[in-house]
């Protein structure tokens, strides 16, 4: 992507319904007209994305730009300059601000951005998060997100499973070694649970013991080579694939915070001549199921960011509308947006489709 500067990078898309529908007819154009709970159109919404590398990013801003078009919102779309980018975040947010903007939807790359987020919302911002629950989560007024923790639990579960009893020698591929953000956590401990690993410290990564017995499946015994960042891009993962073989040649089971860095830890496996390693990642996208037929990565567990997208945009146009704020689920800091394990491998007791009808559900 071009334009990536210290601020992040900016994209807009400013849409009139009204101006829109006088091009295609009365019907259009009679619902313009409103009703007794007023209209959403010319609505100003802002899109912070964690930055626009990640084709899941690129998906969510895509669906994102159709519903705002649909609603007639006008749209700005920025992001940082990686995951751990929050000064671009936070001078997005305070853009917002300024600009009189609704509300915001943000994906946040950690929580240095939640002093501008109570800012926003004292400003009269509606702030919803998407895919990252802020610490703590009522930082954001919802957030739309996969169950982390129940995506990397089935991931955890299929590799335990699969694994028959043998024994586990595993590389673990987080997202940021600098700091701590939900989502990272959540996956990586989900899969060490869906394992019948011990996390240790349930606030941060890496505390689990290095070593001992996996139950999961028919349990087993297991070592953990190494605890990697990969900033969540392939080049990251296939960096931090090659820094643990260089430490482990004999690792046989990898985690991977998401489908780039699972990509480039395929890459450093094939490059390395390594077979009979089993590579789980998340995220669902449509470019990762030929690496997942192929058997380069065994299993993924599917989320849908575009649904995420929308239900932040209608979520600021509704409030627009009606004054009303969105909550999160009953009982829950979150909305739960839905996650699918993806295998060609399927494992007794563990839920799952094939890539092929994974192809209807997929995105990007």
């Amino acid at each position: 992507m071009s334009g990536v500067g210290k601020t992040g990078v900016s994209r807009r898309l400013a849409v009139s319904a009204c101006a829109a529908g006088m091009a295609i007819g009365l019907i259009a154009l009679s619902a313009c007209s409103g009703g007794s709970g007023g209209s959403a159109s010319g609505t100003k919404v802002a899109l912070i994305l964690k930055e626009f590398t990640n084709p899941y990013w690129i998906s969510m801003e895509n669906s994102a730009k159709a519903e705002a078009t649909k609603l007639g919102v006008s749209l700005e779309v920025t992001a940082g300059n990686s995951d751990d980018d929050t000064s671009s975040q936070i001078n997005q947010i305070d853009q917002a601000i300024a600009a009189g903007d609704k509300g915001i939807i943000i994906a946040l790359n950690g929580d240095a951005v939640n002093s501008a987020l109570q800012q926003a919302k004292s400003a009269g911002l509606v702030v919803v998060a998407v895919d990252t629950p802020p610490i703590p989560a009522s930082a954001a007024d919802v957030t739309y997100a996969t169950d982390n923790t129940q995506a990397g639990t089935l991931d955890g579960r299929w590799m335990a499973a699969k694994l028959g009893g043998h024994s586990a020698d595993i590389a673990m591929l987080d997202d940021l070694a600098n700091q701590v953000i939900t989502v990272d956590v959540d996956r990586d401990h989900g899969f060490l649970t869906g394992m019948g690993i011990p996390v240790g410290n349930p606030n941060v990564n890496g505390a689990e013991p290095t070593s001992g017995h996996y139950t999961g499946g028919k349990g087993g015994s297991y070592t953990i080579a190494c605890q990697q960042p990969t900033n969540g891009s392939q080049t990251g993962g296939q960096s931090a694939m090659e820094t643990c073989l260089s430490k482990d040649p004999n690792i046989n089971v990898v985690y991977a915070i998401n489908e780039p860095a699972a990509q480039g830890a395929a890459h450093a496996l094939s490059a390395a001549g390594k077979s009979g390693v089993t590579v789980v990642a998340i995220d669902g996208g449509c470019g990762n199921l030929s690496f997942v037929s192929n058997g380069q990565i065994g299993a993924t567990a599917g989320q849908f960011p575009g649904k995420m997208a929308v239900e932040g945009v209608d979520a600021i146009a509704n409030f627009a509308k009606s004054g009303k704020k969105p909550t999160n689920q009953a009982g829950q800091d979150f909305f739960n947006t839905g996650t699918q394990l993806y295998t060609d491998s399927a494992q007794p007791g563990v839920p799952s489709i094939t890539s092929g009808a994974a192809a209807k559900l997929c995105w990007g």
